[in-house]
């Protein structure tokens, strides 16, 4: 049985700054891990110590036991997908796509590009250059690409980031799908959580170089190990008992919990606690309600339309439990 991908108390610096600081997870085999965080965090500087393109000033990277201490990029047996795809502008896709499969005699070549091509969703596309396609189109090129050698793991740095929103949402129930569909390992780095949520079975949430949980996204949406891990996902507010309850919540808190406020926290209703309208924005599905809950702080509740009076009555549906 195959180990899969290990790194052990790996740190990476740039003089006296450090970029990872300790961090220790493992990719089993077929698994998706992503690595999110916000601009600084040390994730795409520890995929890259993973690709073996960034040295370790401390720790480990193993694949399967054997430490890939002083093996090059090329012989770690890792697929590389990158924010711009990196294709070759002046090769067709079908020669993008078959760059790394020269071992193969000629029929089982086009006969693997043609696979990837249709797994990807562009059968029929082999004969186009890179310039005639779309953004996301000549992301899975690039991803069919990084698949074709079959490689042990595949190591993604924020491939869709560049896409817009709608267009990156659809791409990564893509991914999900395709990553799932061949079984492969893969390490994904992103700063987007429904993203992260979407396409990983585990999410591993970094700050300031540091590991600060990781978890499948379920556990991390209901139990942040810390505040500072609620934050990241959204929550604005945290709340006691006593506070809860007088939202309208019937939950029950342990001794030395509370209750972080998400954006899916609230939810509008007449019959609701009376609370401060401060502040409104429009995003592509509603309008995000800024209120002053009781105690001064800010949440927010997702409404259909511009909310036209002071105060708005809401509820407390939901949120994370995290240590107080």
């Amino acid at each position: 049985m195959v180990a899969g991908l290990e790194v052990s108390g790996a740190s990476v610096s740039y003089g006296q700054t450090v970029a990872v600081d300790d961090v220790s997870l493992t990719v089993s085999p077929g698994e998706v891990v992503a690595l999110l965080g916000p601009s600084g965090s040390g994730k795409s500087t520890l995929l890259r110590a993973v690709a073996g393109l960034e040295p370790l000033t401390a720790g480990t990277v193993s694949w399967d036991g054997e430490d890939l201490a002083g093996v090059k990029v090329h012989r770690r047996g890792f697929g590389l997908v990158f924010q711009d795809g990196q294709l070759f502008p002046t090769m067709t896709v079908e020669r993008n796509v078959a760059y790394g499969l020269s071992a193969l005699p000629k029929a089982a070549r086009r006969q693997r590009v043609a696979e990837l091509l249709d797994l990807v969703g562009l059968a029929g596309y082999g004969s186009r250059r890179p310039t005639e396609l779309s953004g996301g189109q000549a992301q899975r090129v690039a991803l069919a690409r990084s698949l074709a050698p079959s490689p042990r793991a595949l190591l993604l740095d924020e491939p869709l980031s560049a896409l817009d929103t709608g267009l990156r949402r659809r791409l990564s129930d893509d991914l999900s799908r395709i990553l799932r569909a061949t079984g492969t390992t893969a390490l994904y780095v992103t700063h987007d959580h429904q993203e992260a949520f979407t396409v990983a079975d585990r999410v591993a949430v970094l700050d300031h170089g540091r590991l600060l949980q990781l978890d499948g996204p379920e556990a991390l949406r209901r139990a942040p190990a810390t505040r500072e891990v609620a934050a990241f996902l959204g929550a604005t507010a945290f709340v006691n008992q006593a506070q809860a309850e007088a939202l309208g919540w019937t939950g029950t808190l342990a001794v030395g919990e509370v209750l972080g406020v998400l954006p899916s926290s609230l939810a509008l209703d007449a019959h609701g606690a009376q609370l401060v309208v401060t502040d409104q924005g429009y995003t592509p599905e509603d309008v995000a309600v800024g209120v002053r809950l009781p105690d001064g702080q800010r949440a927010v509740v997702s409404s259909p339309e511009r909310v036209e009076s002071a105060t708005v009555g809401v509820r407390l549906v939901g949120g994370a439990v995290v240590p107080a």
